[in-house]
This record gives structure tokens, sequence and C-alpha cells, in this order.
């Protein structure tokens, strides 16, 4: 099979490429291409290794692309893609599950920071107010973690977080696992899990059912001095209702790492509402993945998908 990565290389990712797949497929790389080279070679391609595939001109309507039997993404979603960009016949696939474990650690830090109140304390004392003996902070031992969505991130978040005394409260599409947890269910569940956690995290795929998942009548459904920490999508919050709920919830925090408008996506970073005037919110800049060697991790996840698409066996599509 004829493989043509679409992206940008990094120092040794080319190498690391053409050496994997040197058995079992031709590599060729946009990079090295002038355009009427990429036009031959996708003409006889049979597999696209992408990143952000309209970043990197990508599309039916620019490139012959009839041929192309399966495009794999590196990056863990999908909602920057426009599938009517591709072929009907075009499979497709997500990253899902390849930066679990440094995801997981952004999201224990979150929470840690969160229920230990850092941000209130370190703008105190910024302001030169000493305030010990006022401010308590909350232990998560005893408390209830709520993870909507229980994939490879949400399983990596569990395990990570039990050994601090957490029950843990999960939700995944088919309401089984083999994983520790005190509850398991599905999106049926979720009223049950928001009026239950303390801390609540949302890993989940962003997809029509869980576009503007958590709105206001969600957010009412919460405790008072919940913590809701987002890895996902941002979409899958309402911004409006989610912003007015920080506002006057006081005790409510949130840390969030995906944003409504990103520059991955939409080009910019835009927010609609005065997010960062809140002193109960905590941002990141969706870089909760981003950790030295996050792109071989992506790169190998990704690579093993594609091992498996031309060996025949089980993968995972959108």
């Amino acid at each position: 099979m004829n493989i043509i990565v679409t992206f940008q290389t990094l120092p040794g990712q080319k190498e690391y490429l053409k050496k994997v797949f040197d058995k079992n497929a031709e590599v060729y790389f946009k990079e090295d291409c002038q355009a009427d080279e990429l036009n031959e070679l996708m003409l006889k391609a049979d597999i696209l290794l992408s990143w952000n595939p309209a970043q990197e001109g990508i599309n039916k309507n620019r490139l012959p692309m009839e041929n192309i039997k399966f495009m794999q993404l590196l990056s863990s979603g999908y909602d920057h893609i426009r599938l009517e960009d591709f072929p009907e016949s075009l499979r497709v696939a997500a990253n899902q599950g390849a930066y679990a474990g440094p995801m997981a650690e952004h999201v224990a830090a979150m929470l840690l920071a969160l229920n230990k109140r850092l941000t209130i304390y370190h703008r105190d004392l910024a302001g030169g107010i000493f305030n010990q003996a006022g401010s308590q902070t909350r232990s998560l031992k005893g408390s209830i973690l709520g993870i909507i969505g229980f994939g490879a991130i949400g399983k990596a978040t569990a395990k990570l977080m039990r050994p601090f005394g957490v029950s843990i409260y999960a939700i995944n599409s088919s309401g089984k696992t083999d994983e520790e947890v005190d509850f398991i269910g599905t999106l049926a569940d979720l009223d049950m899990i928001l009026k239950s956690s303390d801390n609540l995290v949302l890993t989940v795929a962003l997809n029509q059912s869980t576009k503007g998942l958590i709105n206001r009548q969600k957010l009412n459904l919460m405790k008072e001095d919940a913590v809701l920490v987002n890895v996902a999508r941002g979409s899958i919050i309402d911004e409006g209702d989610f912003y007015e709920r920080l506002r006057t919830h006081s005790d409510f925090y949130a840390g969030i790492d995906a944003w409504w408008v990103e520059p991955f996506k939409d080009s910019k970073f835009e927010l609609h509402y005065p997010f960062f005037e809140l002193p109960n919110l905590l941002g990141s800049p969706h870089n909760s993945a981003m950790v030295p060697h996050s792109m071989l991790m992506g790169t190998t996840h990704a690579v093993n998908n594609v091992l498996r698409f031309i060996n025949g066996e089980e993968v995972q599509y959108l």
C-alpha cells in the first residue's frame, strides 16, 4: 500500500515512519512534493496520515482522493475536520486515547489545585493578604469523582485519583467496564452522576449526543461547591450557561483546557464572556497532552492503527 504523510514532520519523525512501515507500505511525504507530484501520488495512494487536513490543504475539491481508502488522524479528536471535504467511501479514524497518560496528569493537577483553592490563595498573597486562619481547603478523601467519558483518558484519570480515597462514578457508551469503579452507567445516568459528584471530569467525545450536554439545567443539578474539569471539547458545555454558573456561584470551581473557539479548529482563540475576570476559574491552552514525548507517543499510537488497517484487522473509525 501507499501512504502519504500530509503534516509537517518533526526531526526524527520521517525516519521513524519510513522504518515502521518498511515491510508493509511505501511512505511519501507531502512536504517533499511539488503540487503536480502530490496530485500523482494522491491518485495511487491508499492511506493518508494527517494531523489537521484543512490546514494541510487536504480535501476532495483540491486533490484527487477517489482511490484513498483510509485516513488516520494524529489528533485524538475529530471535530476540526469536515467530513463533507472527503469522499463518502473514505474511512476516517481519530487517534483516540493516544495521549491519555499526560492528559490524566493534567486533570489531576487541576483537580488538586482547585480543591485546594490555590488560585484564590495565590491571588490573595499577590495582593498582600496572608489569610492562614480563615482559608480552608477541601480534602479529596471520601469525595465522589464523576467521569463522563470512561475511555482511555477517563480510565487513566481514575487510576491516578483512586489513591486519594475518592469513589469513582463513571459513564461510557455501554454501561460496562472491567475497571475498578463504584458505579458505571451510560448518559441515561448523567443526572444522578451530576447530583452525586463533588468533582466532575469531562473526557467524552464531542458528537451529536454530547454537544451542549452540560447546560444550565444540568449545571443546576450539581453541588454548589462542585469542581468541574473539562479536557474534552469546549462545545460539550454551553458557554453562556457555564459563565453564569461560575459568576453566580463563587464556591463552584472549574478547570478548562478545551475551549469553544480555538486556533487548531477556528484559527483563533475567542471567548464570548469575561471568564478570566472570575477567581474560580483555572485555564490552560488545550495543552494537557503536550509533554516532551507526546508527538512520538501520538505517532506510535496512530501507526499501530494504520498497521491494523493494512493487515485487515479491526480499527477504530469515526
